[in-house]
């Protein structure tokens, strides 16, 4: 027998593999648009098309914490057994657990408060 590989991404077959309307490298605009702010839950779901910042394959469908940025990347803290693990991971691999339309409406609000700024000092 000849002895199994154990490379990062070994036993991934089924975890890693996209549905056929998934398939290319290119992800959707909507999921990377998304900014996520520290306290913010996101769900780690890797996007096999895309090889940079993808966490190792124990962390797929966990859930954890924003706690910053680095450059790209957000600094996720996730749960894992008894310890808390750190990763850098890139918004390509990530879905937030929290109702979009929420933010949505307060960034909305905010742009209704910087018009009605505008006003106030252009007046």
């Amino acid at each position: 027998m000849v002895k199994a590989p154990k490379g990062y991404r070994h036993r991934t077959r089924h975890l890693l593999r996209k549905n056929v309307r998934e398939k290319g490298a290119v992800p959707p605009l909507s999921r990377l648009m998304i900014e996520y702010r520290p306290g913010d839950k996101v769900h780690i779901i890797i996007d096999p098309a895309i090889h940079k910042s993808m966490p190792h394959r124990r962390y797929h469908g966990k859930t954890g914490v924003v706690v910053g940025r680095r450059g790209r990347a957000y600094i996720v803290q996730v749960r894992l057994g008894g310890k808390i693990k750190t990763l850098f991971v890139r918004p390509e691999h990530l879905r937030p657990a929290f109702p979009v339309e929420d933010r949505i409406r307060e960034v909305i609000e905010e742009a209704k408060k910087l018009a009605e700024l505008a006003k106030s000092v252009g007046k």
